[in-house]
């Protein structure tokens, strides 16, 4: 399965999207109230100039205590963000994601953030396509 079709499959709300000097409690405030794993840090919205994760914030306060919390987030972002294209398969996803062992990608396309997809989104599209293999291999041994 391609990236253009996990990004149809998922529900239209956007990519979340902080601005660069947000605070890490600005980004743990946003991460609760939507109940994601990750936000994209951004100046407009559609450039990517950083990755955090609720597992970047967890981290910092397990280090560091909750002073960390008016730090701004470019202290704590991923800033060499890796990314994929509409047009990867969601195998190419999973080794980018198990090699690079997070859990959140951006899609980028001509520089422009496109979309995010997470290892659930992609899981479950590799559940998918196994589902349909099944179906089509169960087909040919009954002759349908």
């Amino acid at each position: 399965m391609l990236v253009s079709h996990i990004l149809k499959s998922k529900s239209d709300d956007g990519v979340v999207t902080l601005p660069p000097g947000s605070t890490v409690a600005q980004v743990a405030e946003t991460l609760s109230a939507r109940r994601i794993g990750a936000i994209i840090v951004s100046r407009d919205g559609r450039s990517v100039s950083g990755i955090v994760s609720e597992r970047d914030v967890v981290r910092e306060i397990g280090r560091r205590g909750a002073a960390c919390l008016a730090d701004r987030v470019e202290s704590l972002m991923t800033a060499q963000v890796t990314t994929c294209a509409r047009s990867d398969t969601a195998d190419r996803v999973l080794e980018l994601m198990t090699a690079g062992r997070f859990r959140h990608i951006p899609v980028v396309e001509a520089g422009q953030m496109v979309g995010l997809i997470s290892i659930g989104d992609v899981v479950k599209a590799r559940l998918q396509d196994l589902e349909a293999e099944k179906d089509a291999l169960e087909g040919m041994i009954r002759g349908v």
